[in-house]
């Protein structure tokens, strides 16, 4: 019998209380509803498929923190597709959001401090963030205009491409000016979401961002381009086990995370690129 992690139970339960407390404040239409419902759903079902797969019980601290974040990003995502209908609380909106960036910063510390960094909470810390990202892109969507959605959407591109392309699906190296562009998507993003600048200037902020995104997915593509495999595979001649060697340690290759919340990644599907 599968059993359920109370984990991702809790979250889809906070997300519901957080939807509730925002249509008794701000309101929220049907349409809100059912896409921040729909969000902590899909939120609850994937934790709990990676909890099973990987034979664990509960969440680490690390990725408590995120699954609070994870359910903000549910109410910021029922905010802005309430906004459809009419105006956005940009004074709600952007400080759940703010609070939600923040946070961002706190479940690497903690899985740091605590010794708890795992392949499952750095995938749900990327999946998090890129979908916080394409939902702020929605948001500024009508301020700066539809090109804008190329900032959320890159990364769900580069995703695509991996399933299309095999040379995509590479393990690329540390970068750490990747994670200086992540972090600007966020921040700028929210500035243009606050509409307190001028359109003008708004629209030069996004172009900025959306140019260092351009940039690091160019660079990472490069890379893997340039460093694809061509050779064909050869025919493996059976070896007797006592004649198979020994490699050291130390000359196995390391596969290093694109975010800084873990050291090592061994599972190939977390190390795609991450730009949020």
């Amino acid at each position: 019998m599968s059993r359920v992690r109370t984990g991702p139970v809790l979250g889809l339960t906070a997300q519901t209380v957080l939807l509730a407390g925002l249509a008794a404040t701000v309101g929220l239409d049907v349409a809100g509803w059912l896409a921040g419902l729909g969000y902590g759903v899909v939120t609850c079902v994937a934790l709990q498929r990676g909890l099973r797969r990987r034979g664990v019980d509960r969440l680490g601290p690390a990725d408590r923190v995120t699954l609070a974040r994870g359910v903000l990003v549910g109410g910021v995502t029922a905010l802005v597709v309430t906004g459809f209908s009419g105006p956005t609380p940009l004074s709600v909106l952007v400080p759940v959001t703010a609070v939600a960036l923040a946070l961002d910063a706190v479940d690497g510390w903690v899985a740091r401090r605590t010794g708890t960094a795992s392949a499952l909470g750095a995938r749900f810390d990327m999946e998090v963030d890129a979908f916080l990202i394409l939902v702020l892109s929605v948001q500024v969507t009508p301020v700066v205009g539809p090109w804008v959605l190329a900032i959320g959407g890159l990364r769900y591109a580069f995703v695509v491409a991996g399933w299309l392309l095999p040379w995509m699906r590479g393990t690329l190296p540390p970068r750490f000016w990747r994670k200086v562009v992540a972090a600007t998507q966020g921040v700028l993003l929210l500035v243009v979401a606050a509409d307190v600048l001028a359109r003008p200037v708004t629209a030069v902020l996004a172009a900025v961002a959306l140019a260092l995104l351009v940039e690091s997915f160019g660079h990472d593509v490069g890379w893997l381009w340039w460093h694809r495999s061509t050779r064909p595979a050869q025919a493996t001649v059976p070896t007797p086990v006592a004649a198979l060697p020994v490699p050291a340690v130390a000359a196995l290759p390391s596969v290093a995370s694109v975010r800084p919340r873990v050291d090592t990644i061994t599972d190939r599907s977390f190390v795609a690129h991450q730009p949020v």
